[in-house]
């Protein structure tokens, strides 16, 4: 969003943009919040008769007068919220959305004035907007968690933590946990690190994307890690499958019969079957060809 946005989307053009107020340029933040700040306020009976035209006939031209007089006040909001290191410009366009819902739903019968009630939603959408964008972790879910996002600030005292007895006195003003309380300082007190290194200093190759990352997660290595899957079950019982009693037991002697690999011997094997352990060398090295052609399809 540019400094100029919060003025684009509400600002009337022509003759009706100079008789309430707006003159020159508004191509900057400092322009816009000068013109706002010159709209002509409201009086109270002006107030309720746009009201109830909105509200009876649907009339856009009310509803934006109503807006307009009260773009002031979502301004002064805004300055509030400025210790949050977000765009003045952003908080104020945020705010004017809040505005629009409020006169979209104020009822000039309450007895309140708008002022009163758009203050509710426009600090709503500057809530929302702070906690989208503040952090790229999101700090802030639940109902205890907003409240203390937002209290937990002004109750510091510069950048030290807060002692036991600050933070009891904290978590029952506003109705939390202590626990709610000591949580949510530690996420405020971290920093957002970069996945990835920014520069190509030394000292950042050691970024979070050098040691959070897997192999295992790669698509070739999870492809791979499949096919030795299969080469060692469904595979290996097919090659195996393929040669005659004599041979599949000279091979899974000598080479499945422990996970260590230390199998029988060919003295071992050439005393058992009566030959000599040279032959049982030439069967094996029969039998482990055969087996490797069976495994081809599995490579």
């Amino acid at each position: 969003m540019t400094a100029s946005s919060p003025s684009s989307a509400l600002v009337p053009n022509g003759q009706q943009a100079l008789a309430l107020g707006f003159s020159g340029s508004l191509g900057n933040l400092d322009a816009y919040i000068s013109a706002v700040n010159r709209l002509p306020m409201l009086t109270h009976d002006e107030e309720m008769r746009l009201s109830r035209k909105l509200r009876d006939n649907n009339d856009l031209a009310a509803a934006q007068e109503l807006v307009l007089s009260h773009l002031r006040l979502v301004v002064s909001i805004a300055r509030g919220y400025l210790g949050y290191g977000l765009p003045h410009a952003d908080l104020i366009q945020e705010g004017n959305i809040g505005l629009m819902k409020a006169v979209k739903r104020f009822d000039p019968e309450q007895g309140v004035r708008l002022v009163s009630y758009a203050m509710h939603w426009i600090k709503a959408e500057m809530h929302e907007y702070i906690l989208r964008n503040w952090r790229m972790v999101k700090l802030a879910t639940t109902k205890a968690q907003r409240k203390l996002f937002f209290n937990l600030r002004s109750h510091k005292v510069g950048l030290d933590s807060m002692s036991s007895d600050q933070v009891d006195a904290l978590a029952k003003n506003l109705n939390v946990k202590r626990e709610e309380v000591i949580e949510m300082e530690t996420r405020m007190s971290g920093r957002d690190i970069a996945l990835e290194k920014q520069t190509d200093d030394e000292d950042d190759k050691f970024s979070p994307i050098a040691y959070l990352s897997s192999d295992l997660t790669e698509p070739g290595k999870v492809l791979e890690a499949r096919r030795v899957d299969r080469l060692h079950s469904e595979g290996l019982e097919t090659a195996l499958a393929t040669l005659d009693p004599r041979s599949r037991r000279i091979v899974e002697s000598r080479w499945l019969a422990n996970d260590d690999g230390s199998g029988a011997t060919l003295h071992d094997l050439a005393a058992e079957f009566g030959v000599s352990a040279e032959r049982i060398r030439q069967i094996e090295a029969v039998a482990l060809k055969k087996m490797k052609g069976a495994l081809a399809e599995y490579a």
